[in-house]
């Protein structure tokens, strides 16, 4: 059967990730965490002490950067990996969640980061979710889901993550953390946060894990049908 690219866009915290994870392995597509990508970016940069307002002192560290996905068989998911060291449990704290918005606004990290992903798709039968997948770094995809939620149900299932790793995170942090996210990447100069003109909404704000893979599963089906094979 032949296959094709999957783009998942979307607000922080609407289950993009979850659901590119689910459809990926019903599907034995290759998921590709974009996000991961710029988290990982954006810890190097605050690792080494990177001046991401200097131009040039961004363009000489990406130079150092090689990022990759491998597979990990106690989580069944893909983690990625910054110079040959997992580190995909550092690039979800707090300081990186702050911080990751900004430096992906950036012109020359969104250049290295989407010719990276395109790389990644040539072959299709991949997954993908972000911010600008299917707008900018694959704006042919032959599925486009655009998620979104609520405010406040986003902020809660945020919280939940943040607190069984900080305890003395707040719900206030975490929601003006959310809301400076995605005012930043809606404004961004580059490559912002829009839905597609060709995507399809999915709203999961009162839908479960299972309803909104089911709902997903059947636009996939249903491309699949106009497909020429």
């Amino acid at each position: 059967m032949k296959k094709i690219i999957i783009t998942i866009d979307g607000y922080s915290s609407c289950g993009k990730s979850t659901l590119a994870r689910q459809l990926a392995r019903e599907l034995d597509y290759i998921y590709i965490d974009s996000g991961a990508m710029y988290r990982a970016i954006t810890f190097y940069f605050i690792q080494n002490r990177v001046d991401w307002s200097d131009t040039a002192a961004v363009k000489a560290a990406l130079e150092n950067i090689h990022l990759e996905f491998e597979y990990n068989p106690e989580t069944s998911q893909s983690d990625i990996y910054l110079n040959g060291e997992n580190i995909e449990h550092l690039i979800r704290e707090m300081l990186v969640a702050e911080k990751v918005s900004e430096v992906a606004a950036i012109r020359e990290v969104r250049e290295f980061a989407v010719a990276q992903q395109q790389k990644m798709g040539e072959k299709k039968g991949i997954v993908m979710d972000g911010r600008d997948i299917g707008t900018t770094v694959f704006p042919h995809a032959e599925l486009k889901i655009f998620m979104t939620a609520d405010t406040a149900v986003r902020v809660e299932r945020r919280f939940r993550e943040l607190y069984a790793k900080n305890k003395h995170i707040t719900l206030q942090e975490v929601k003006e953390n959310l809301e400076l996210r995605d005012y930043i990447d809606s404004n961004r100069e580059i490559s912002p946060l829009r839905r597609a003109d060709d995507a399809i909404i999915l709203d999961n704000s009162e839908l479960s894990m299972d309803d909104q893979l089911r709902l997903a599963l059947q636009w996939v089906e249903d491309v699949m049908i106009v497909q020429p094979s």
